[in-house]
Order: structure tokens, then C-alpha cells, then sequence
């Protein structure tokens, strides 16, 4: 584990469980959108919530590291979400 991860574990974990949070609130209410395509507060809310979810991840990466492969982030100048420790390795 390199001494980046290490001085900024409580931050880091903070900072991912906003994600998740986020992105729980997304896909609830997308779920519920599919039925109800027409509330408009729920599309205002999905949308407010969105953006604060692409801050929060646009400030993960320029914290830590890419926050996820498959094009949702662009690669740095390395590989480097591979070097970060596996959620199973980080002992929470």
C-alpha cells in the first residue's frame, strides 16, 4: 500500500460513501422514473442529484485516482486504479 492511500484513508472512505450515496439516490430514482416518466420532481431531483455526483466524482479523481475503468474516466499518464488496493485488500 503506497503512503498516498495511507494519508488519506479517512477522506477517501468519506469521500467514496458520498458517492455511494449518490449514486443509491440515482438509481432509485431512475427506477422510479421508468414508471412515473412524467414527475417533474423527480427529474429535477435526478438531475440535481447527478450533478453533485459527477463533482464529487470529478473531485475523487483529482484527489486519489481514476474512479472507475470501462470509460466512465480517463486514463492518467498510468494504469493506475490497478495500483490501489482491492476492497477486499483494505481491511474495512
Amino acid at each position: 500500500m503506497d503512503g498516498k492511500f495511507k494519508d488519506n484513508v479517512s477522506s477517501r472512505t468519506e469521500l467514496l460513501r458520498q458517492i455511494q450515496q449518490f449514486e443509491f439516490a440515482l438509481v432509485d430514482l431512475n427506477l422510479y422514473l421508468d414508471n412515473h416518466p412524467t414527475d417533474k420532481k423527480a427529474i429535477e431531483d435526478f438531475n440535481d442529484i447527478q450533478e453533485k455526483y459527477m463533482k464529487l466524482k470529478k473531485e475523487y479523481e483529482n484527489k486519489f485516482r481514476m474512479f472507475a475503468n470501462f470509460g466512465n474516466s480517463k486514463a492518467d499518464s498510468s494504469w493506475s486504479w490497478v495500483d490501489d488496493p482491492w476492497p477486499w485488500e483494505r481491511g474495512e
